[in-house]
């Protein structure tokens, strides 16, 4: 029985910060992720909120391809509109864009899309296809799906990968700082 409670408050905790509003000051998780520094992403094509066929490799410039949980969660929402708010940046200054992926339906991309007033394409990889393909790991002791954000460059070569589950606002942050790099070159 005392395994059981035990138990139930790791899962508990671990579901909660999974969802959880951004903390500052929060450390990122390091991971080993098959995707490295170096690798050229693997290619794939997803449907966006709007219906439009997405495809990586048409791709021609820099690139932020960020994994979220689940939309219309705490985090994510925070995450999506943090990007939301950061996107006409991204675009002038780097030459970059973003895409959101995670594995809700096209409907749901399109309600929370709506919702939030997305200027920027979220994709669903129903089944998780492009999730496993990246090999973004899992969080929650394996229970939920992870926050992960890959910078591509103009080949899609990713120049960097940034894993922290409970602090979604920081990824924003990270994805600039790679693109002031990529810009540099």
């Amino acid at each position: 029985m005392k395994i059981i409670a035990v138990l139930n408050a790791v899962l508990t905790i671990g579901f909660a910060a999974a969802f959880s509003p951004a903390q500052p000051g929060r450390p990122s998780s390091s991971t080993v992720l098959s995707l490295a520094v170096g690798e050229t992403a693997p290619d794939f094509s997803l449907q966006d909120q709007n219906g439009k066929i997405f495809k990586r490799s048409a791709v021609k410039k820099p690139l932020v391809v960020y994994f979220y949980p689940a939309d219309a969660t705490p985090g994510c929402t925070v995450q999506a509109k943090t990007f939301n708010e950061e996107i006409n940046e991204i675009r002038k200054k780097f030459g970059a864009d973003v895409v959101g992926i995670s594995g809700q339906d096209v409907l749901s991309k399109q309600k929370f899309a709506k919702d939030l007033g997305l200027t920027f394409s979220i994709l669903a990889d129903e089944g998780d296809s492009v999730r496993k393909s990246f090999k973004v790991p899992k969080a929650a002791f394996g229970l939920l799906p992870g926050r992960v954000t890959y910078v591509l460059d103009k080949a899609g070569k990713c120049i960097s990968v940034y894993d922290n589950l409970g602090d979604a606002k920081s990824h924003i942050d990270q994805a600039k700082k790679a693109l002031t790099l990529v810009k540099g070159k």
